[in-house]
């Protein structure tokens, strides 16, 4: 098994735009010939948008695009800009009078960094689409959906810590598996295999990373209760699978938020992992579950220690200096 980068999983392109002054932005995954896709919601606040699709009952086998965002339920109007650019270019379901590109999106709450009245609207759906068709620009930290990412937020946002997105694949003969996560989760991280914290609030002096389970056990009655974080993922593989096989890849594949991210699935997070096909390798469904799991680690991982301090907050490279 090798590391790849995750550009060179299949006939995808990655596009990104994010407003760094409002701390909010938007990641972009384009198949101009279709993807199947099934996804598996774990959190109790999702903000998303056409999921249903995924539902193996549904009649679409495919999709053409999947939005990663900020701005919460806002930001869900990106996807309106990624259909219009999608349309222009005749990709999406042949409809007779014209093609329907099939567009699900999720999002992270990100209002409360930089400008809450700033969200991704169709214009940067639109841009970010058309940087995945032409120039595809991924990069972890600061990108796109993870701009405004943050974790760590159960003492306030003066104690949280600045994350980000990140990814990381991985190649074993011709299989490919790879993921995008954006991390902005009530949990503190882990690192997956060490079990060491990376990141989770701080304590009132900032010398130290608190445990927010614990924190939780001392506000029993009332640890949380508004849905303001997500962990929003993606895995990508060249592997053939139909949606009720990627429903089931997806589940598993968030067995690497729960080994990277304590408490999970809260009701004040919106769990989220999409999973796509976009080759023909044949591949075991259960091999390509667990390496999910293992690349959803590493990208948590990416985009916590790529991230930059920024409005305020820092970041885990700038702590404990």
């Amino acid at each position: 098994m090798k590391e790849i980068s995750i550009h060179e999983i299949g006939p995808v392109g990655i596009g990104q735009v994010e407003d760094a002054a409002a701390g909010t932005g938007c990641t972009v995954i384009v198949a101009k010939d279709g993807m199947r896709a099934g996804l598996d919601v774990r959190g109790g606040g999702p903000a998303s948008r056409e999921t249903q699709l995924l539902n193996p009952l549904m009649a679409a086998q495919v999709i053409h695009a999947v939005v990663l965002g900020g701005g919460s339920a806002f930001g869900l109007g990106a996807a309106n800009g990624v259909m219009a650019c999608l349309e222009e270019r005749r990709i999406g379901l042949p409809v007779g009078v014209t093609q329907v590109p099939l567009v699900v999106q999720s999002d992270i709450f990100d209002l409360s960094v930089g400008d809450p009245f700033t969200r991704p609207d169709p214009a940067m759906g639109y841009e970010a689409a058309r940087r995945a068709l032409e120039a595809p620009n991924y990069r972890d930290g600061n990108f796109g959906a993870g701009c405004g990412a943050t974790v760590g937020k159960i003492c306030g946002m003066g104690r949280a810590v600045k994350t980000g997105i990140g990814s990381f694949a991985v190649q074993v003969g011709e299989l490919k598996v790879g993921a995008i996560s954006v991390v902005n989760a009530v949990g503190d991280i882990f690192d997956w295999k060490s079990g060491k914290q990376i990141a989770g609030p701080l304590s009132e002096d900032g010398s130290a990373f608190l445990r927010t389970a614990e924190i939780m056990k001392e506000r029993y009655e009332k640890a949380g209760d508004i849905p303001t974080n997500t962990t929003i993922s993606i895995v990508l593989t060249n592997a053939s699978f139909r949606k009720a096989e990627l429903c089931k890849i997806a589940g598993m594949a968030h067995d690497g938020y729960a080994r990277s991210i304590h408490p999970v699935h809260t009701s004040m997070d919106g769990d989220s992992i999409y999973a796509v096909s976009v080759g023909d390798v044949q591949a075991d469904q259960d091999l390509v579950g667990t390496l999910a799991a293992e690349v959803i680690s590493e990208a948590i991982l990416r985009a916590v220690t790529s991230a930059e301090s920024a409005y305020g907050i820092h970041a885990v490279r700038d702590l404990f200096r």
